[in-house]
């Protein structure tokens, strides 16, 4: 499998994310998101492969031809975000509208009194989830997150937040020890949080209907839960425009179970019923979809799939893309 999206040049720089933290707390987030608008604009132009994947991804979604307002809305949404994240990085939730639904859900796994993997997706903010916090003090939250993939978001991650930074896992490490270090934060009872949409070169797929049209998805993160017996919480942030976030939390299952006699077609259930999940909350807020290259056709060698994806803090080993 060879994607594209792993080989794109990384838009940001350290100096770049410094900068606009700066700005940002300065100035304030009003100011600040009057700055996206030029730099939206700037990447756009620029950013030729993350411009087609994203009027092939809105014409699937949309159902219609998409305009260019619609590929800027969706650059612009993800700037959005990716300002969004030295906020919420901050724990500045005061400054969002942050409605949670579903907490119910995830508040009858805490009851269990055991670790809980949190699923999410490059769709919205998965840093929104940080807003739990605002609900339980006591919440420890660890990201599985490949610290390798894009340095300098780790660099400007480990001197803006200390404190988030010492709770990853770093993905890159053997399967085996990123596995113990996973078990080991469940077995103290905290959300583990993986980004579980995109896969890499070499990982085991599952291609399923995502969209009406074939994608593939890993298999690792569901064979490590019915492994470590843990519960499956889905989490999607959705931004809303403005500073409107809706945090949807779904119980996916008390415990994944694959079945050893068909061993494929029971993963392939257990990620086509996740797919179907991300599709429903993909066609509610289609302008957060932040995966920018050619998520259909992960084996084609086109020059044209490049990507995107933002300073996701819970992902499956980072992103490159217009930041």
């Amino acid at each position: 499998m060879k994607q594209q999206w792993l080989e794109r040049p990384e838009a940001g720089s350290l100096f770049g994310y410094r900068l606009i933290s700066t700005f940002a707390r300065l100035c304030g987030r009003t100011a600040a998101r009057l700055v996206l608008f030029p730099i939206t604009a700037f990447y756009v132009v620029r950013r030729g492969p993350e411009r087609r994947a994203a009027r092939d991804y809105l014409q699937r979604i949309l159902g219609r031809k998409p305009t260019l307002a619609d590929v800027v809305r969706q650059f612009y949404y993800f700037a959005s975000v990716v300002l969004d994240r030295l906020f919420l990085l901050s724990e500045s939730f005061k400054r969002f509208d942050v409605q949670v639904h579903g907490l119910d859900d995830l508040r009858a796994q805490w009851a269990k009194k055991q670790g809980v993997l949190v699923f999410g997706s490059h769709l919205g903010s998965f840093d929104a989830l940080r807003a739990l916090s605002e609900f339980r003090k006591d919440v420890k939250v660890r990201v599985v997150l490949d610290t390798e993939q894009n340095p300098e978001i780790t660099r400007f991650l480990a001197a803006f937040n200390p404190e988030l930074a010492r709770s990853i896992i770093n993905a890159r490490q053997d399967g085996a020890i990123t596995a113990l270090a996973i078990k080991e934060a469940l077995d103290e009872g905290a959300l583990v949080t993986l980004l579980v949409d995109r896969a890499r070169p070499g990982n085991q797929v599952s291609v399923v209907n995502f969209l009406g049209e074939p994608a593939a998805f890993p298999t690792g993160p569901w064979q490590l839960a019915a492994a470590l017996k843990v519960p499956v919480v889905l989490c999607f942030g959705l931004y809303g425009g403005g500073n409107r976030y809706d945090l949807h939390f779904e119980s996916f299952a008390d415990t994944v179970r694959v079945e050893r006699k068909d061993r494929e077609a029971s993963l392939n259930a257990i990620i086509q019923r996740y797919a179907d999940r991300l599709a429903h909350y993909t066609r509610s807020a289609p302008y957060n979809w932040f995966n920018f290259y050619d998520f259909w056709h992960l084996n084609s060698s086109a020059p044209d799939a490049g990507s995107a994806g933002g300073a996701d803090s819970a992902a499956d080993g980072g992103e490159r893309g217009p930041q």
